[in-house]
């Protein structure tokens, strides 16, 4: 705690106590007894469970996403990474669309660094204390029939709605039937300005009516995108080859 005008400060003590919900009554009857000593001891104590909490928090937070490989955006490379005119890095990685629960798609080749980007923007998420599903979005299709098979598709559902943000990775690189396409559907309607969604995909707008058998289903999901979202290209060479080539290099010095 800090020393004002000779005397103990308690206003970092006052925010921890707050944070925890403990009553302004209490908070001034302990103020008035406790030696300065006392109230530094207190503080320490509130200071590590808040911070205690934090962790526990983010630990939970990272469980939940189920990232396959958690990512940073240190030293990833946006070179190659095209922006929409008037959209920033600085939004981007601040997370500006999460806050306005807008969507993403970021859309290039294979090999292009789009789950990495999708990952890092996840992991930002939770350090801000947001929940995230990642999820392939061939799986969560099949999770999705066999929810409904089971009688539990509407637990999925909650699950799903609790996020602050989803990742549907490898979006469209397997066709759906329709029945999956309409459950996919109901996740990416749901969300509509609720939460915000990032699709990674190969495919191109003009394509996605073949990805859910049904372009009504397709047209609909990419009028929500264009009226609240934005598109993100990936150009230049594939970085899991320009890696290989590296790596190659390095064995043959």
């Amino acid at each position: 705690m800090n020393q004002k005008n000779g005397r103990t400060d308690p206003g970092p003590l006052r925010e921890r106590t707050r944070s925890l919900f403990i009553s302004q009554a209490t908070i001034d009857e302990t103020l008035e007894w406790a030696t300065p000593r006392q109230l530094e001891a207190i503080d320490r104590m509130l200071a590590t469970e808040l911070a205690n909490r934090e962790a526990s928090k983010r630990a939970r937070l990272m469980r939940q996403a189920r990232f396959p490989v958690p990512k940073s955006l240190d030293g990833y490379d946006f070179a190659n990474v095209r922006l929409p005119d008037g959209y920033t890095k600085e939004q981007l990685t601040g997370l500006d669309f999460a806050a306005k629960a807008q969507d993403l798609v970021l859309y290039g080749k294979t090999g292009r660094g789009k789950t990495h980007l999708a990952t890092a923007l996840g992991m930002l998420a939770i350090e801000q204390g947001r929940s995230v599903r990642f999820q392939q979005t061939a799986e969560l299709v099949l999770q999705l029939g066999k929810a409904k098979r089971d009688g539990a598709l509407d637990s999925l559902l909650r699950d799903l709605a609790r996020a602050d943000l989803i990742i549907l990775d490898e979006f469209g690189y397997v066709p759906f039937d329709i029945d999956g396409a309409r459950l996919l559907y109901q996740i990416i309607a749901g969300s509509y300005e609720r939460r915000s969604i990032i699709f990674t995909t190969n495919i191109e707008f003009s394509k996605w009516g073949t990805i859910f058998a049904d372009d009504k289903l397709a047209a609909a999901i990419i009028d929500r995108i264009v009226h609240h979202g934005r598109l993100i290209e990936f150009t230049g060479p594939s970085r899991r080859v320009s890696q290989a080539l590296m790596f190659g290099k390095t064995d043959n010095q």
